[in-house]
């Protein structure tokens, strides 16, 4: 597992905690973030899933839906929020290995009224392992380490 704490604390850049990592690096970090989650799940309900926690100070700025800034988020939610994110940034990792700029993003995320079920949130992530996994195989044997985007402008 990657230790992000530099990063947060912008003691160091992502470029630099990213240094050495290929492909073969990046699959076996999936994972192990995709067999930490199943594990997390493991013996939830399906009524985990769809229960929602009472959480005063929800503020998804970044959602969708205007309706959804204030919503406090599922477990399913999370799930599907999460593999989404991921998903993401492996295309967006693939495109830029290929030598290509990012255009815009490259995101699609299960619409989390679905995510009401253990089944459904563990075959999210093995669903999302297998994308990821295609991905990084996917990648050229010399990738364009130097192409660069950075979505924050803030950030390095």
């Amino acid at each position: 597992m990657l230790d992000f704490g530099p990063v947060l604390r912008r003691e160091k850049a992502i470029q630099e905690l990213a240094a050495g990592l290929g492909p073969s690096e990046l699959a076996g970090l999936t994972e192990e973030m995709c067999t930490l989650q199943l594990d997390a799940i493991q013996g939830a309900i399906d009524e985990d899933f769809s229960f929602v926690p009472d959480d005063p100070d929800a503020n998804d700025t970044f959602a969708a839906r205007s309706e959804d800034v204030g919503l406090s988020w599922t477990l399913g939610h999370v799930v599907v929020h999460t593999t989404a994110s991921s998903e993401e940034s492996a295309a967006l990792a693939l495109t830029l290995a290929r030598g290509l700029a990012i255009d815009g993003r490259s995101r699609y995320e299960v619409p989390w009224e679905r995510a009401t079920s253990a089944g459904f949130a563990r075959r999210r992530i093995e669903e999302s392992r297998r994308m990821r996994l295609s991905m990084l195989a996917a990648w050229p044997e010399q990738p364009h380490l130097e192409n660069f985007y950075s979505p924050f402008e803030d950030r390095p």
